[in-house]
């Protein structure tokens, strides 16, 4: 199934949530939901408020539901192939803004599974653990970080938040001993707070740094194109937080 906007979708959380989500732990396993719902979930487009939420924290915190946002074409075209052969319910959560970019993408068959992470770009200095656009964003960052500040940051791309490729967060971690966590959510309740949370749980002792997060603004998206961009991570920010943390 094809949304125009993830944000439409909050009509139907009843059927994808406590339909979708629930039937095949409620039914002892009898029944599977092999559905994939696809669709733009961002900001940055100048809509307005309604049209641009990023719901991957919502759909992520309830279990049944599987969680994919890709940041590149590689891993869009890898990541559906799967979820479309998966069983269960799995939301697909893209980002307009990257549907003009291109990328070589193989003509043959693969799949990427579910779950496990990828490092777009390795470093020894700052882990930056992102997805769907963040990732670009990170990657861009971390080119002004080494061409300025000789500081090499590894960039993490989640691809999958729900389910989560904690040991590739924690193994970069341990590795950097420092971490920001970067996302296009808005901060209260987001996924960069599960990532903070999983660092903080499961490698405090790697840690020379407090646990970073950047997100989008703290407000409904605003309309106004200059103030939107403004609202969103951009490399110069991720920049300056990076700064902070080393």
């Amino acid at each position: 199934m094809e949304l125009m906007f993830w944000s439409f979708a909050y009509v139907a959380y009843d059927q994808i949530i406590n339909n979708a989500g629930c039937v095949r732990y409620m039914s002892g396993g009898l029944l599977h939901v092999p559905i994939v719902i696809r669709g733009p979930a961002n900001g940055g487009t100048n809509v307005g408020a309604t049209h641009s939420h990023t719901p991957e924290n919502l759909l992520g915190n309830t279990p049944g539901l599987k969680v994919v946002t890709p940041a590149t074409a590689y891993d869009a075209k890898g990541l559906m192939k799967t979820a479309i052969r998966d069983n269960d319910p799995v939301m697909v959560l893209e980002n307009t803004l990257l549907y003009g970019e291109k990328w070589e993408v193989p003509e043959q068959e693969y799949l990427i599974p579910l779950g496990v992470a990828d490092v777009k770009r390795p470093g020894t200095d700052i882990t930056l653990v992102a997805h769907g656009r963040a990732v670009i964003t990170c990657l861009k960052a971390a080119e002004l970080l080494e061409a300025e500040h000789d500081i090499h940051a590894e960039v993490i791309d989640l691809r999958s938040i729900r389910p989560l490729d904690e040991e590739t967060i924690l193994d970069s971690v341990r590795k950097t001993h420092r971490a920001l966590a970067v996302e296009e959510n808005k901060p209260f309740c987001g996924i960069a707070s599960q990532i903070a949370a999983t660092i903080q749980e499961k490698a405090f002792d790697e840690l020379d740094a407090p646990v970073g997060r950047l997100s989008s603004i703290d407000a409904p998206a605003i309309y106004s194109p200059p103030l939107e961009k403004k609202q969103l991570p951009d490399p110069q920010r991720v920049l300056t937080k990076v700064l902070q943390i080393c």
